[in-house]
């Protein structure tokens, strides 16, 4: 997998429209690398170190400690950034440990939407799916709320309005900071 010259990372709270913009950005012919699906693994999120989450553990301290444990492999995002084979890359997904790496990339957005929507579209999912269970639910809706998962310093795009119009602001501003 080659990363680009140019490297972006989407973030925000499941619900918050991350798969749906990394699509987009696919449909539209651009690089995307799926962070959740490619990336990300339940482990210590200062050592990096993997965890086993026990099945069937969905109490409230199990959510909250899954939700800490949510992470990147850093030196695999790293390596990917130093890649430079390609004009650009957009890194989609979110983890707790983002802090460790953020830095490297040349902009962040963080995709963010009103509790209303973000109910709407966690309500829609199914059981496996983070934020269907009502444990995971009240820390999405605590989360929201504190905004303390939230990349400092990132450009908050309004996730609740239609996907193409999020995609063609993110990549508005991506054109805007080349030059």
């Amino acid at each position: 997998m080659a990363v680009g010259v140019r490297n972006y990372l989407i973030e925000g709270l499941s619900g918050a429209g991350k798969t749906a913009v990394a699509e987009e950005l696919e449909r539209r012919g651009r690089h995307v690398v799926h962070g959740d699906r490619e990336l990300a693994y339940h482990g210590d999120p200062d050592t990096g170190e993997p965890w086993t989450v026990p099945a069937g553990a969905h109490g409230p301290d199990a959510v909250s400690r899954r939700h800490r444990g949510w992470i990147w492999n850093v030196d695999r995002v790293r390596s990917l950034i130093a890649d430079r084979s390609r004009p650009e890359t957009f890194l989609c997904g979110g983890s707790r440990n983002h802090s460790r790496y953020i830095h490297l990339f040349d902009r962040v957005f963080v995709l963010d939407v009103d509790l209303d929507t973000l109910k709407r579209r966690v309500a829609g999912r199914t059981d496996d799916e983070f934020g269907a269970r009502p444990a995971e639910w009240e820390l999405l809706a605590g989360l929201h709320a504190t905004k303390e998962d939230m990349p400092k310093g990132a450009t908050i795009i309004d996730g609740a309005r239609p996907v193409a119009r999020v995609v063609d602001e993110i990549l508005s501003l991506c054109a805007a900071s080349k030059g």
